[in-house]
């Protein structure tokens, strides 16, 4: 995690919180183009499926924010599933979103901008 900025430290730290406290497969934090940040966790019920950042993304547009700066994703496959993607990408700041993925501890495993 030495590489990433304060910011983006922060949300690896509550993406790993998020996703702990209810066990859930993955959690994941976002930073809106104001600042504030988001944390959401894996929904799993039967009538409602949403992936962390599916999860993240929904709170921060119901929030009023008019775009993502960054986003952090943390589960077991430590990748950005395609759904996410395009999710990440219909809210993406001027200049796009960067998106960190890691292991469920927090262990950043790549960056990429979309």
């Amino acid at each position: 995690m030495t590489d990433l900025s304060a910011e983006d430290k922060k949300l690896v730290t509550l993406a790993r919180a998020t996703r702990a406290r209810i066990g859930a497969a993955e959690g994941a934090a976002a930073r809106d183009t104001d600042g504030r940040t988001y944390a959401a966790a894996t929904v799993d019920l039967p009538s409602l499926r949403l992936s962390a950042v599916q999860a993240v993304v929904a709170m921060a547009v119901a929030s009023g924010a008019s775009g993502v700066d960054a986003c952090v994703v943390l589960g077991e496959s430590g990748a950005l599933a395609d759904a996410d993607a395009a999710a990440l990408g219909d809210v993406a700041g001027g200049s796009g979103v960067l998106v960190h993925t890691g292991d469920p501890r927090g262990a950043i495993g790549g960056s990429l901008s979309l």
